[in-house]
């Protein structure tokens, strides 16, 4: 049965990091003038009541790993470092002169590309930068992407003192065929050492990133990176679906053959192996692809009801406002989202104009906020309601009876009476095909072609 309904769901579908999804944003764009105002509305509501939310994008790697779908700049030239930095505070000076007080920052992280590839004097220059003109939240998180490979002591103990309390490493798989395929050789022990490092800082929150799904992966592979990820004990664990995209633009996912990838009932099968060994390590799993131990901030988000989704991921805290700085940075001002340019010259020549560098975006609707907070619920908390007239969907019916099925197969349970529906946990893995009955922009607009990754 279980095979059958992989068979049958694993389609191509949003990971829904944002609703509307990337590829649904008004074709139009955005206009700077009108995301600005968008963005001034939203600090305004939120800013003195809950802080803000800064992401970082740092591009720079040193090589090329052929798993990664990020947007990356490839350089073994480090002097690209600080003119880079000097961009990114320029950029955060043209939004702070946008308000009339002082960002409070409750959440802060560097992606990437590799935010380890700088040294620990630009990274702090850069932190010192950012809060010349902001105010740290009582309750900050700050967080980074550490490269296990390239993170020193020294960059850790620097990122610390300017108040980062949670670092995650990407691990991926341990077995030394899969990092040959996808160009990421790193042995355990130099995981081991990062994650020593970082507790005997004061890091409260280690994460390693696991994927499944890589090419050349199997069960034994799965089975022996998680015994090993035991022995470190990381008190968060993401295990991402590897997402085969290599018709995006700039990815690098041709480094091995597809034939070469585990795939449906396989694929599927690498995960609940994972998942069944977290649970006896003493994991909960935590919304989609993540797990946490009980002491962790995650978990403690999903029992309080706060746990949150954006373009980050899953966080513990939930901030109406973030702001994308860097080279293509999204920023979320809830009624709007904005991206940035997607490449470093065009970044820097645009904010050494004196503009925001953005270049598409999208105004939400009020049925767009609406199906984006059932969105998040489903997400987050595997139930949502729309009983509420703040939450009452137009045309709801439309979208119960896309759910019939799946109700049917057993991985919704809807209530008539109360007007909501339950995702029983059995029925997590297809937590994606759930939301896009919901999804009114996916329904309109049917791709003629492959979008997203596979959803299982």
């Amino acid at each position: 049965m279980k095979n059958s309904l992989i068979q049958k769901y694993n389609i191509p579908g949003p990971r829904y990091t944002s609703y509307p999804t990337v590829p649904f944003w008004n074709k139009e764009g955005i206009d700077k003038q009108d995301w600005i105002e968008s963005f001034q509305k939203s600090f305004k509501e939120s800013n003195s009541s809950e802080g803000i939310s800064i992401y970082i994008h740092l591009p720079f790697c040193e090589s090329l790993c052929t798993f990664c779908a990020c947007h990356k700049h490839i350089t073994k030239r480090h002097e690209v470092e600080e003119e880079y930095i000097e961009t990114v505070l320029k950029e955060w000076k043209l939004y702070v002169a946008l308000v009339e007080e002082k960002p409070i920052v409750k959440e802060l992280h560097l992606g990437g590309g590799t935010p380890t590839f700088f040294s620990k004097e630009n990274l702090k220059y850069l932190m010192d930068g950012i809060f010349e003109n902001a105010i740290k939240h009582t309750e900050a998180e700050f967080s980074f992407e550490g490269h296990p490979s390239n993170t020193t002591k020294e960059q850790l103990q620097t990122l610390f003192n300017c108040g980062f309390t949670r670092v995650s490493f990407g691990v991926q798989d341990y077995n030394e065929k899969v990092q040959k395929a996808i160009h990421r050789i790193q042995p355990f022990s130099e995981v081991a050492q990062v994650t020593k490092w970082s507790r005997e800082i004061g890091y409260t929150s280690v994460s390693h990133d696991l994927i499944f799904g890589l090419p050349f992966q199997t069960k034994e592979n799965v089975i022996h990176t998680i015994n090993k990820t035991k022995e470190l004990q990381p008190d968060r664990i993401s295990f991402y679906s590897y997402a085969h995209v290599p018709w995006v633009k700039g990815v690098g996912q041709r480094g091995f053959n597809e034939d070469d990838l585990p795939k449906n009932e396989t694929k599927r099968e690498l995960y609940e192996i994972g998942k069944e060994l977290f649970a006896e390590l003493g994991y909960v799993e935590i919304g989609m692809d993540h797990f946490a131990l009980k002491t962790d901030s995650l978990y403690k988000a999903t029992i309080n009801k706060t746990l949150h989704r954006n373009f980050m991921g899953y966080t513990a805290n939930k901030t109406q406002l973030m702001i994308g700085l860097g080279m293509s940075a999204i920023s979320d001002s809830w009624y709007a989202f904005a991206q940035n340019v997607k490449t470093v010259k065009e970044y820097q020549k645009i904010v050494n104009k004196g503009e925001i560098p953005i270049f598409r975006g999208h105004l939400l609707s009020e049925e767009d906020r609406v199906i984006r907070k059932h969105i998040l619920n489903i997400m987050c908390h595997f139930t949502t309601s729309w009983q509420e007239d703040a939450m009452k969907i137009k045309n709801i019916q439309i979208h119960l009876d896309l759910l019939q099925e799946m109700e049917q197969d057993g991985l919704v349970v809807i209530n008539k009476e109360l007007k909501s529906l339950f995702v029983p946990e059995q029925a997590r893995p297809y937590v994606r095909n759930i939301c896009m009955a919901f999804d009114v922009h996916l329904l309109k607009n049917k791709p003629k072609t492959q979008l997203f990754s596979m959803t299982i």
